[in-house]
Protein backbone atom coordinates (compact mmCIF):
# COMPACT_ATOMS: atom_id res chain seq x y z
CA UNK A 1 0.00 0.00 0.00
CA UNK A 2 2.93 2.35 0.61
CA UNK A 3 3.84 2.09 -3.06
CA UNK A 4 0.33 3.09 -4.12
CA UNK A 5 0.42 6.10 -1.80
CA UNK A 6 3.75 7.19 -3.23
CA UNK A 7 2.45 6.82 -6.77
CA UNK A 8 -0.65 8.88 -6.02
CA UNK A 9 1.42 11.53 -4.23
CA UNK A 10 3.68 11.81 -7.27
CA UNK A 11 0.73 12.34 -9.60
CA UNK A 12 -0.80 14.95 -7.29
CA UNK A 13 2.51 16.80 -7.04
CA UNK A 14 2.73 16.88 -10.82
CA UNK A 15 -0.79 18.34 -11.01
CA UNK A 16 0.14 20.97 -8.41
CA UNK A 17 3.15 22.08 -10.45
CA UNK A 18 1.03 22.22 -13.62
CA UNK A 19 -1.66 24.22 -11.78
CA UNK A 20 0.83 26.81 -10.57
CA UNK A 21 2.47 27.20 -13.97
CA UNK A 22 -0.95 27.54 -15.61
CA UNK A 23 -2.01 30.19 -13.10
CA UNK A 24 1.19 32.21 -13.66
CA UNK A 25 0.58 32.13 -17.40
CA UNK A 26 -3.07 33.10 -16.86
CA UNK A 27 -2.07 36.11 -14.76
CA UNK A 28 0.50 37.11 -17.39
CA UNK A 29 -2.06 36.93 -20.19
CA UNK A 30 -4.52 39.01 -18.15
CA UNK A 31 -1.90 41.70 -17.58
CA UNK A 32 -0.94 41.84 -21.26
CA UNK A 33 -4.56 41.88 -22.49
CA UNK A 34 -5.93 44.38 -19.95
CA UNK A 35 -6.55 46.95 -22.70
CA UNK A 36 -9.13 44.68 -24.39
CA UNK A 37 -11.14 44.02 -21.23
CA UNK A 38 -14.67 45.38 -20.86
CA UNK A 39 -15.13 43.90 -17.38
CA UNK A 40 -11.65 44.02 -15.82
CA UNK A 41 -12.85 43.70 -12.24
CA UNK A 42 -14.68 40.46 -13.02
CA UNK A 43 -11.64 39.08 -14.81
CA UNK A 44 -9.28 40.01 -11.99
CA UNK A 45 -11.65 38.63 -9.37
CA UNK A 46 -11.80 35.25 -11.10
CA UNK A 47 -8.02 35.09 -11.48
CA UNK A 48 -7.64 35.90 -7.78
CA UNK A 49 -10.17 33.19 -6.89
CA UNK A 50 -8.18 30.75 -9.05
CA UNK A 51 -5.07 31.78 -7.11
CA UNK A 52 -6.84 31.08 -3.83
CA UNK A 53 -7.90 27.62 -5.05
CA UNK A 54 -4.36 26.92 -6.24
CA UNK A 55 -2.91 27.86 -2.84
CA UNK A 56 -5.59 25.87 -1.00
CA UNK A 57 -4.95 22.73 -3.05
CA UNK A 58 -1.20 23.09 -2.49
CA UNK A 59 -1.74 23.28 1.27
CA UNK A 60 -3.95 20.18 1.12
CA UNK A 61 -1.23 18.36 -0.82
CA UNK A 62 1.08 18.83 2.15
CA UNK A 63 -1.38 18.40 5.00
CA UNK A 64 -4.12 16.06 3.75
CA UNK A 65 -3.34 14.70 0.26
CA UNK A 66 -6.16 12.18 0.48
CA UNK A 67 -8.71 15.00 0.32
CA UNK A 68 -7.45 16.05 -3.12
CA UNK A 69 -9.08 12.98 -4.65
CA UNK A 70 -12.48 13.54 -3.05
CA UNK A 71 -15.48 14.79 -5.02
CA UNK A 72 -16.09 17.98 -2.96
CA UNK A 73 -12.54 19.26 -3.38
CA UNK A 74 -12.45 18.40 -7.07
CA UNK A 75 -15.86 20.06 -7.44
CA UNK A 76 -14.52 23.38 -6.12
CA UNK A 77 -11.70 23.39 -8.67
CA UNK A 78 -14.05 22.39 -11.49
CA UNK A 79 -16.49 25.14 -10.47
CA UNK A 80 -13.84 27.84 -10.73
CA UNK A 81 -12.67 26.43 -14.07
CA UNK A 82 -16.27 26.48 -15.34
CA UNK A 83 -16.62 30.12 -14.29
CA UNK A 84 -13.45 31.05 -16.17
CA UNK A 85 -14.76 29.35 -19.30
CA UNK A 86 -18.22 30.95 -19.13
CA UNK A 87 -17.03 34.48 -18.35
CA UNK A 88 -14.33 34.59 -21.03
CA UNK A 89 -16.71 35.82 -23.73
CA UNK A 90 -18.08 38.63 -21.54
CA UNK A 91 -14.92 40.20 -20.11
CA UNK A 92 -13.28 40.82 -23.52
CA UNK A 93 -14.37 43.13 -26.30
CA UNK A 94 -15.95 41.41 -29.29
CA UNK A 95 -14.72 39.79 -31.34
CA UNK A 96 -12.30 38.19 -28.92
CA UNK A 97 -12.60 34.53 -29.79
CA UNK A 98 -11.19 33.05 -32.98
CA UNK A 99 -8.34 35.56 -32.81
CA UNK A 100 -4.76 35.31 -31.60
CA UNK A 101 -5.82 36.47 -28.12
CA UNK A 102 -5.63 33.90 -25.34
CA UNK A 103 -8.79 33.00 -23.38
CA UNK A 104 -9.09 34.20 -19.81
CA UNK A 105 -8.44 30.84 -18.18
CA UNK A 106 -5.76 29.78 -20.69
CA UNK A 107 -4.57 26.34 -19.47
CA UNK A 108 -5.71 26.54 -15.84
CA UNK A 109 -9.07 24.78 -16.47
CA UNK A 110 -7.18 21.79 -17.88
CA UNK A 111 -5.82 21.13 -14.37
CA UNK A 112 -9.40 20.75 -13.17
CA UNK A 113 -10.13 18.26 -15.96
CA UNK A 114 -7.04 16.23 -15.09
CA UNK A 115 -7.89 16.32 -11.38
CA UNK A 116 -11.37 14.98 -12.07
CA UNK A 117 -9.96 12.13 -14.16
CA UNK A 118 -7.28 11.20 -11.63
CA UNK A 119 -9.60 11.39 -8.63
CA UNK A 120 -12.90 10.12 -9.99
CA UNK A 121 -12.02 7.98 -13.00
CA UNK A 122 -12.11 8.22 -16.80
CA UNK A 123 -15.88 8.73 -17.09
CA UNK A 124 -15.89 11.64 -14.64
CA UNK A 125 -12.83 13.13 -16.33
CA UNK A 126 -14.39 12.92 -19.78
CA UNK A 127 -17.70 14.41 -18.58
CA UNK A 128 -15.88 17.26 -16.83
CA UNK A 129 -13.82 18.00 -19.93
CA UNK A 130 -16.93 17.93 -22.11
CA UNK A 131 -18.78 20.28 -19.77
CA UNK A 132 -15.90 22.79 -19.76
CA UNK A 133 -15.67 22.58 -23.54
CA UNK A 134 -19.38 23.29 -23.88
CA UNK A 135 -19.06 26.25 -21.49
CA UNK A 136 -16.23 27.58 -23.65
CA UNK A 137 -18.38 27.16 -26.78
CA UNK A 138 -21.31 29.05 -25.24
CA UNK A 139 -19.08 31.89 -24.08
CA UNK A 140 -17.37 32.12 -27.48
CA UNK A 141 -20.67 32.21 -29.35
CA UNK A 142 -22.01 35.02 -27.15
CA UNK A 143 -18.82 36.97 -27.62
CA UNK A 144 -19.19 36.85 -31.39
CA UNK A 145 -22.95 37.53 -31.44
CA UNK A 146 -24.87 39.56 -28.82
CA UNK A 147 -27.56 37.75 -26.85
CA UNK A 148 -30.31 39.91 -28.37
CA UNK A 149 -29.64 38.55 -31.88
CA UNK A 150 -30.57 35.04 -33.08
CA UNK A 151 -27.80 32.45 -32.90
CA UNK A 152 -28.65 30.79 -36.20
CA UNK A 153 -25.89 31.40 -38.65
CA UNK A 154 -23.64 33.15 -36.12
CA UNK A 155 -20.63 30.84 -36.52
CA UNK A 156 -18.96 29.70 -39.68
CA UNK A 157 -18.36 25.96 -40.17
CA UNK A 158 -14.67 26.47 -39.41
CA UNK A 159 -15.47 28.24 -36.13
CA UNK A 160 -17.97 25.56 -35.16
CA UNK A 161 -15.38 22.87 -35.88
CA UNK A 162 -12.87 24.75 -33.74
CA UNK A 163 -15.23 24.80 -30.74
CA UNK A 164 -16.16 21.14 -31.20
CA UNK A 165 -12.49 20.22 -31.39
CA UNK A 166 -11.80 22.11 -28.17
CA UNK A 167 -14.63 20.27 -26.42
CA UNK A 168 -13.43 16.88 -27.66
CA UNK A 169 -9.87 17.62 -26.61
CA UNK A 170 -11.00 18.61 -23.12
CA UNK A 171 -13.04 15.40 -22.82
CA UNK A 172 -10.16 13.27 -24.10
CA UNK A 173 -7.75 14.86 -21.63
CA UNK A 174 -10.00 13.99 -18.69
CA UNK A 175 -10.78 10.49 -19.94
CA UNK A 176 -7.19 9.61 -20.71
CA UNK A 177 -5.99 10.96 -17.36
CA UNK A 178 -8.53 8.80 -15.55
CA UNK A 179 -7.73 5.76 -17.67
CA UNK A 180 -3.98 6.14 -17.18
CA UNK A 181 -4.44 6.52 -13.43
CA UNK A 182 -6.57 3.37 -13.40
CA UNK A 183 -3.84 1.45 -15.20
CA UNK A 184 -1.25 2.70 -12.73
CA UNK A 185 -3.39 1.65 -9.79
CA UNK A 186 -4.00 -1.80 -11.29
CA UNK A 187 -0.30 -2.24 -12.02
CA UNK A 188 0.60 -1.16 -8.50
CA UNK A 189 -1.91 -3.63 -7.03
CA UNK A 190 -0.37 -6.44 -9.08
CA UNK A 191 3.10 -5.45 -7.91
CA UNK A 192 1.97 -5.39 -4.28
CA UNK A 193 0.29 -8.79 -4.64
CA UNK A 194 3.40 -10.23 -6.27
CA UNK A 195 5.60 -8.83 -3.51
CA UNK A 196 3.31 -10.35 -0.89
CA UNK A 197 3.37 -13.71 -2.66
CA UNK A 198 7.16 -13.68 -2.91
CA UNK A 199 7.48 -12.67 0.74
CA UNK A 200 5.07 -15.41 1.80
CA UNK A 201 6.93 -17.99 -0.27
CA UNK A 202 10.28 -16.95 1.17
CA UNK A 203 8.87 -17.10 4.68
CA UNK A 204 7.40 -20.52 4.02
CA UNK A 205 10.68 -21.80 2.59
CA UNK A 206 12.59 -20.47 5.60
CA UNK A 207 10.15 -22.09 8.04
CA UNK A 208 10.26 -25.33 6.05
CA UNK A 209 14.06 -25.34 6.10
CA UNK A 210 14.17 -24.74 9.83
CA UNK A 211 11.53 -27.37 10.55
CA UNK A 212 13.20 -29.89 8.26
CA UNK A 213 16.58 -29.34 9.88
CA UNK A 214 15.18 -29.48 13.39
CA UNK A 215 11.66 -30.57 14.22
CA UNK A 216 11.08 -33.09 11.40
CA UNK A 217 14.40 -34.82 11.93
CA UNK A 218 13.79 -34.98 15.67
CA UNK A 219 10.35 -36.51 15.13
CA UNK A 220 11.83 -39.07 12.74
CA UNK A 221 14.45 -40.08 15.35
CA UNK A 222 11.76 -40.37 18.04
CA UNK A 223 9.64 -42.51 15.71
CA UNK A 224 12.49 -44.93 14.96
CA UNK A 225 13.88 -45.25 18.47
CA UNK A 226 10.79 -45.02 20.67
CA UNK A 227 9.94 -48.22 22.52
CA UNK A 228 6.43 -47.03 23.25
CA UNK A 229 4.18 -47.70 20.18
CA UNK A 230 1.88 -44.83 21.08
CA UNK A 231 4.78 -42.39 21.25
CA UNK A 232 6.10 -43.61 17.90
CA UNK A 233 2.67 -43.25 16.30
CA UNK A 234 2.26 -39.74 17.78
CA UNK A 235 5.66 -38.70 16.41
CA UNK A 236 4.78 -40.15 13.01
CA UNK A 237 1.42 -38.33 12.95
CA UNK A 238 3.02 -35.02 13.88
CA UNK A 239 5.73 -35.47 11.29
CA UNK A 240 3.14 -36.26 8.62
CA UNK A 241 1.00 -33.22 9.48
CA UNK A 242 4.01 -30.92 9.32
CA UNK A 243 5.14 -32.37 6.00
CA UNK A 244 1.62 -32.01 4.60
CA UNK A 245 1.53 -28.35 5.62
CA UNK A 246 4.98 -27.61 4.21
CA UNK A 247 4.34 -29.45 0.95
CA UNK A 248 1.08 -27.59 0.28
CA UNK A 249 2.13 -25.10 -2.41
CA UNK A 250 0.51 -21.62 -2.37
CA UNK A 251 -1.32 -20.78 -5.57
CA UNK A 252 -2.04 -24.41 -6.43
CA UNK A 253 -4.80 -24.85 -8.98
CA UNK A 254 -8.08 -26.34 -7.85
CA UNK A 255 -7.54 -29.61 -9.74
CA UNK A 256 -3.92 -29.92 -8.62
CA UNK A 257 -5.01 -29.44 -5.03
CA UNK A 258 -7.58 -32.18 -5.48
CA UNK A 259 -4.93 -34.66 -6.64
CA UNK A 260 -2.57 -33.69 -3.83
CA UNK A 261 -5.30 -34.04 -1.22
CA UNK A 262 -6.35 -37.44 -2.50
CA UNK A 263 -2.78 -38.75 -2.66
CA UNK A 264 -2.01 -37.49 0.84
CA UNK A 265 -5.15 -39.18 2.15
CA UNK A 266 -4.00 -42.46 0.57
CA UNK A 267 -0.54 -42.00 2.06
CA UNK A 268 -2.08 -41.33 5.47
CA UNK A 269 -4.02 -44.60 5.34
CA UNK A 270 -0.95 -46.62 4.38
CA UNK A 271 1.17 -44.98 7.08
CA UNK A 272 -1.40 -45.85 9.72
CA UNK A 273 -1.69 -49.40 8.48
CA UNK A 274 1.96 -50.35 7.89
CA UNK A 275 4.07 -47.68 9.60
CA UNK A 276 5.99 -46.52 6.55
CA UNK A 277 7.20 -42.94 6.32
CA UNK A 278 5.65 -41.49 3.15
CA UNK A 279 6.57 -38.11 1.69
CA UNK A 280 4.23 -36.56 -0.90
CA UNK A 281 5.67 -33.91 -3.25
CA UNK A 282 3.15 -32.25 -5.58
CA UNK A 283 4.05 -28.98 -7.43
CA UNK A 284 1.69 -26.11 -8.13
CA UNK A 285 1.77 -26.25 -11.93
CA UNK A 286 0.07 -29.54 -12.71
CA UNK A 287 -2.25 -29.56 -15.74
CA UNK A 288 -5.98 -29.68 -15.08
CA UNK A 289 -7.19 -33.20 -14.35
CA UNK A 290 -10.68 -34.61 -14.73
CA UNK A 291 -12.19 -36.22 -11.65
CA UNK A 292 -11.98 -39.76 -13.07
CA UNK A 293 -8.30 -39.25 -13.96
CA UNK A 294 -7.61 -38.08 -10.39
CA UNK A 295 -9.46 -41.14 -9.08
CA UNK A 296 -7.46 -43.50 -11.32
CA UNK A 297 -4.12 -41.97 -10.36
CA UNK A 298 -5.03 -41.93 -6.67
CA UNK A 299 -6.09 -45.57 -6.80
CA UNK A 300 -2.91 -46.57 -8.57
CA UNK A 301 -0.75 -44.64 -6.13
CA UNK A 302 -2.64 -46.17 -3.21
CA UNK A 303 -2.02 -49.68 -4.55
CA UNK A 304 1.68 -48.95 -5.05
CA UNK A 305 1.93 -47.59 -1.51
CA UNK A 306 0.10 -50.58 -0.10
CA UNK A 307 2.43 -52.93 -1.91
CA UNK A 308 5.42 -51.06 -0.49
CA UNK A 309 3.95 -51.26 2.99
CA UNK A 310 2.97 -54.94 2.87
CA UNK A 311 5.70 -56.61 0.85
CA UNK A 312 8.78 -54.44 0.32
CA UNK A 313 9.82 -53.78 3.89
CA UNK A 314 10.45 -50.15 2.93
CA UNK A 315 11.18 -47.64 5.65
CA UNK A 316 10.60 -44.61 3.42
CA UNK A 317 8.44 -44.01 0.36
CA UNK A 318 8.35 -40.87 -1.80
CA UNK A 319 5.41 -39.93 -4.02
CA UNK A 320 6.41 -37.32 -6.58
CA UNK A 321 4.28 -35.65 -9.27
CA UNK A 322 5.17 -33.19 -12.01
CA UNK A 323 3.91 -32.07 -15.45
CA UNK A 324 5.62 -33.99 -18.21
CA UNK A 325 7.16 -32.50 -21.34
CA UNK A 326 4.08 -33.22 -23.47
CA UNK A 327 1.59 -31.46 -21.21
CA UNK A 328 0.45 -34.49 -19.25
CA UNK A 329 1.19 -35.63 -15.69
CA UNK A 330 3.98 -37.87 -14.40
CA UNK A 331 3.72 -39.54 -10.97
CA UNK A 332 6.42 -41.61 -9.31
CA UNK A 333 6.11 -43.88 -6.26
CA UNK A 334 9.56 -44.94 -5.09
CA UNK A 335 10.48 -46.97 -2.00
CA UNK A 336 13.74 -48.10 -0.40
CA UNK A 337 12.54 -51.66 0.16
CA UNK A 338 13.94 -55.01 -0.82
CA UNK A 339 12.77 -54.83 -4.44
CA UNK A 340 12.26 -57.80 -6.74
CA UNK A 341 13.32 -59.26 -10.08
CA UNK A 342 10.92 -57.95 -12.76
CA UNK A 343 11.84 -60.86 -15.09
CA UNK A 344 10.40 -63.42 -12.69
CA UNK A 345 7.04 -64.74 -13.88
CA UNK A 346 5.14 -64.07 -10.67
CA UNK A 347 7.20 -61.28 -9.15
CA UNK A 348 5.24 -58.04 -9.07
CA UNK A 349 2.27 -59.61 -10.86
CA UNK A 350 -0.29 -58.24 -8.42
CA UNK A 351 1.33 -54.82 -8.51
CA UNK A 352 1.15 -54.75 -12.29
CA UNK A 353 -2.49 -55.77 -12.40
CA UNK A 354 -3.74 -53.48 -9.61
CA UNK A 355 -1.85 -50.43 -10.86
CA UNK A 356 -1.65 -50.86 -14.63
CA UNK A 357 -5.34 -51.52 -15.22
CA UNK A 358 -6.39 -48.32 -13.46
CA UNK A 359 -3.98 -46.07 -15.33
CA UNK A 360 -4.43 -47.66 -18.74
CA UNK A 361 -8.21 -47.28 -18.46
CA UNK A 362 -7.71 -43.49 -18.59
CA UNK A 363 -5.20 -43.63 -21.44
CA UNK A 364 -2.07 -43.62 -19.31
CA UNK A 365 1.02 -45.79 -19.13
CA UNK A 366 2.80 -47.57 -16.28
CA UNK A 367 6.44 -48.54 -15.90
CA UNK A 368 7.79 -50.55 -12.98
CA UNK A 369 11.51 -50.45 -12.24
CA UNK A 370 12.93 -52.70 -9.53
CA UNK A 371 15.85 -54.92 -8.65
CA UNK A 372 16.61 -57.03 -5.59
CA UNK A 373 17.96 -54.93 -2.75
CA UNK A 374 17.49 -51.63 -4.59
CA UNK A 375 13.86 -50.81 -3.96
CA UNK A 376 11.03 -50.28 -6.43
CA UNK A 377 9.78 -47.33 -8.45
CA UNK A 378 6.35 -47.24 -10.07
CA UNK A 379 6.12 -44.59 -12.80
CA UNK A 380 2.68 -43.42 -13.93
CA UNK A 381 2.18 -41.18 -16.97
CA UNK A 382 -1.11 -39.65 -18.10
CA UNK A 383 -0.90 -37.87 -21.48
CA UNK A 384 -2.22 -34.39 -22.24
CA UNK A 385 -5.32 -35.72 -23.99
CA UNK A 386 -6.42 -37.64 -20.92
CA UNK A 387 -5.34 -35.05 -18.34
CA UNK A 388 -7.16 -32.09 -19.80
CA UNK A 389 -10.15 -33.65 -21.57
CA UNK A 390 -13.03 -32.10 -19.66
CA UNK A 391 -15.56 -33.97 -21.77
CA UNK A 392 -14.19 -37.41 -20.94
CA UNK A 393 -16.34 -39.80 -18.99
CA UNK A 394 -15.14 -42.48 -16.64
CA UNK A 395 -14.62 -45.88 -18.28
Amino acid sequence: MAGMEQMRAGVLRGLAVFRWLAWIWMATVLALARGNLVAPLTAVALVVVALGVTVWLTVLLRSAPGRLVTAPVVGVEVGVAMALQLVDGFVYRAPHVFTSEQPLGVAWPIAAVLSAGVALGPAAGALTGGALGIARAISSTLNVQPVSDPWLGVLTPEQTLSLVTTTVMFALAGGIAGYAMGLLRAAERRVVEAERSVAALRTREEVARQLHDGVLQTLAVVERRADDPQLARLARDQERQLRTFLQAEPGTSEEGEHLATAVRAAAHRVENAYGNRIEVLVPDDLPELDAHVVAALTGAVGEALTNAGKHSGAGRVVVYAEPDELGGVFVSVRDDGRGFDPTAATAGLGLRRSVCDRVRDVGGEVEIASSPGRGTEVRLTVPDEAAGDATSTPP
